[in-house]
């Protein structure tokens, strides 16, 4: 704490750009009038000069307020580590800790992921004085600074300070060569800093590796167009053996018969594996293109009721991932029955008609359809639609909650415990809403929801001429 000088500098420098940039603007207005511009003077190549030389203050800009966003979010946390009772528990340190990060998050609307990122690499650069002068004065991007905030990590203090001084330090022994920094695009600075850090790692390489090994893991993003990523992070080996398998497999299905381009067909056969349906034989003409096993899984699939019968195509919604072609929907209802919760959407309100389900157990109802309603954890900014999430009593039934919509609400793990041991506070949901948030410091954020989208009715199922009376009924079923 305590860093106001940082401060200081930063604002001078900031300072300093502005103005700069206040003159080029000036500049170009009397260009632009037909003014200032003297004998021999080539206006559009002047102003198209301006136009660089602003996209360079710019730069300059970025990196100094991103240098001042480092330094508050340190302090942040540093204050809110000095508020903390000195005979606080672990347990309530750790949470006081999750608490300011999600404080952080619902200021710059950012997730709790990023936020805590953003902590992470805001307090090593801070502890990093070259390289915070560096960013500062805008001679590199925060990019840069990130970089060697990453490779710095599981470094000692001195060997961290040594690599630092390689690349900021001109009088240091052997310092780099070439560029500055800043001058280097990020890859290129990137592979620079990794390669000082692998010759230099105290720790042996595989030491290194057996830690990055147990940090493996499968990650999920959904995308457009009813597509989604997954992705493995795995030990180098691995990895290149499953490339070179699908990559084999894939040529080896290639074909006159084989309609599907070798791009193509690696994400087919990786799919087929990983779903129990073995290598996939068939071609890629279009009657049977690309099939891939129906998924067997314990999601939501919510159909609009005219989508389902085929009379319309709108887009039916995927617990999960979110919208999805009507016949992906159609496929999964009739396929996957067994592991697919169908959900009918009334075409009047959007409102459920009807949740199948294997028992009548209200509890797990209930909780299908709060899952319905929410979609995902209800804390600010939380992505995770896992089924690991937990219907959770927003008043808890000790303190008079009650078990009913308006009391229920989706949390995952994290912000369950975040809850219950911080005084983020939730509101009351609704029927069709789930519930907003008020932070430790009084901020209040909406709740997050799916925007409800209008029926899509089948044409001709409804009177081309309607009477008054229809067209304000109509009127009231659309709202």
């Amino acid at each position: 704490m305590g860093t106001s000088g940082g401060v200081g500098v930063v604002l001078a420098s900031l300072d300093a750009s502005v103005a700069a940039l206040d003159s080029l603007n000036r500049e170009d207005s009397f260009l632009a009038a037909g003014a200032g511009a003297g004998a021999g003077v080539d206006v559009l190549q002047r102003r198209h000069e301006i136009r660089l030389e602003r996209l360079e203050l710019m730069a300059r800009l970025e990196a100094q307020l991103a240098a001042m966003k480092a330094l508050d979010t340190a302090e942040a946390v540093a204050f809110q580590q000095a508020m903390t009772p000195p005979d606080a528990s672990i347990q309530d340190r750790t949470y006081a800790d999750l608490s300011v990060v999600e404080e952080i998050a619902g200021v710059l609307t950012i997730s709790s992921g990023a936020a805590g990122a953003l902590v992470e690499h805001s307090r090593r650069i801070c502890s990093l004085p070259p390289v915070m002068n560096a960013l500062s004065a805008g001679a590199m991007s925060w990019q840069h600074a990130r970089i060697v905030a990453d490779e710095t990590e599981g470094l000692t203090a001195e060997d961290a300070a040594s690599l630092v001084a390689h690349f900021f330090d001109p009088a240091a022994p052997q310092p780099a060569r070439g560029a500055a920094p800043g001058g280097l695009v990020p890859s290129r600075f990137r592979a620079k800093v990794r390669g000082w850090r692998e010759r230099h790692h105290p720790e042996s390489i595989e030491k290194r590796h057996v830690k990055g090994v147990a940090d493996r893991r499968m990650e999920y993003t959904p995308d457009r167009d009813g597509m989604a990523w997954v992705s493995l992070y795995l030990p180098g080996d691995t990895a290149c053996a499953i490339w070179n398998r699908t990559t084999a497999t894939a040529r080896g299905l290639q074909g006159p018969d084989e309609e599907r381009t070798l791009t193509q067909l690696r994400p087919d056969i990786a799919a087929s594996l990983l779903l129990g349906a073995g290598n996939t034989t068939q071609t890629g003409k279009p009657s049977k293109a690309g099939k891939v096993p129906t998924p067997r899984a314990d999601v939501l699939v919510t159909v609009p009721v005219f989508s389902l019968l085929g009379a319309t195509d709108e887009p039916a919604m995927l617990d999960g991932f979110g919208p999805i072609p009507a016949s992906m929907a159609r496929n999964l209802v009739a396929d996957g029955a067994e592991s697919f919760y169908r959900i009918l959407i009334d075409p009047r309100d959007g409102a459920p008609l009807e949740i199948g389900r294997k028992n009548y157990r209200l509890t797990e109802t209930i909780k299908r359809w709060i899952r319905l309603r929410d979609t995902k954890c209800t804390f600010r900014g939380c992505t995770n639609r896992t089924p690991d999430n937990e219907t959770d009593h927003l008043q808890a039934w000790q303190h008079g909650g009650t078990t009913g919509t308006s009391n229920l609400a989706q949390l995952c793990p994290k912000h369950h415990r975040l809850k219950h041991h911080t005084r983020w506070t939730p509101d009351p949901a609704n029927k069709n809403e789930p519930p907003g948030w008020t932070s430790p410091t009084g901020r209040h954020y909406n709740p997050e929801h799916q925007d409800a989208e209008p029926t899509h009715w089948p044409p001709g199922i409804l009177p081309t001429h309607r009477s008054p009376l229809e067209q304000v009924l109509l009127q009231r079923l659309a709202t």
